[in-house]
């Protein structure tokens, strides 16, 4: 997967939608608003003719070897849980498709826990800009406003959000490794 991807955030009245974009073509909806685009790109569709041609001689075989198989559960693993920091966090990418919403995850012991690095009050606010989100002892710190985050919960206690949460992805530790599990998405990977 190509790391040029655009992010693209759509504000309305009543809401705002930031989803990253790895594809030429799409769209982007936000309540009533649609937000549709196409970008002529002659360096992915150079790329696009090289994976469609084939090689002149082509002796490989198919099989139905079921250890040929990828394995689903690499395409989720995140990150090793040694690797999410108990002060901070670590952004990762969750994808459905061609677009990838960017979260981070939070570590409190064993525990880790992921949401949506957005602020509910300025979604294109990202809480971990790319070096950790600030954190306390009890809460995930929006750098911007000051707005205060239950850790493990996310739930917003303090600033201009209060009482608001934030966006929670189904993650699941198993065996030292942290995976997506959230049904939205269909693969992750660390960013």
């Amino acid at each position: 997967m190509d790391d040029d991807a655009i992010r693209v955030t759509v504000e309305t009245d009543d809401g705002e939608e930031t989803v990253r974009i790895y594809d030429t073509e799409g769209s982007v909806e936000v309540d009533d608003a649609t937000f549709r685009f196409s970008v002529d790109d002659d360096r992915l569709a150079s790329d696009a003719d090289d994976a469609t041609s084939t090689p002149e001689s082509d002796n490989s075989t198919a099989t139905d070897d079921p250890d040929d198989e990828p394995d689903t559960d690499d395409a989720r693993l995140l990150a090793a849980v040694d690797d999410v920091p108990e002060r901070g966090t670590l952004r990762f990418e969750a994808i459905h498709g061609q677009r990838g919403a960017e979260g981070i995850l939070e570590r409190s012991g064993d525990d880790v826990y992921a949401w949506r690095n957005s602020c509910p009050h300025k979604p294109h606010v990202r809480l971990d800009p790319g070096f950790g989100a600030r954190t306390t002892d009890d809460h995930i710190v929006c750098h911007e406003h000051g707005a205060r985050f239950v850790r493990g919960d996310g739930f917003c206690t303090r600033g201009p959000c209060r009482g608001q949460s934030l966006d929670p992805i189904e993650v699941e530790c198993r065996d030292g490794d942290v995976y997506l599990v959230d049904e939205r998405f269909e693969s992750g990977r660390r960013l």
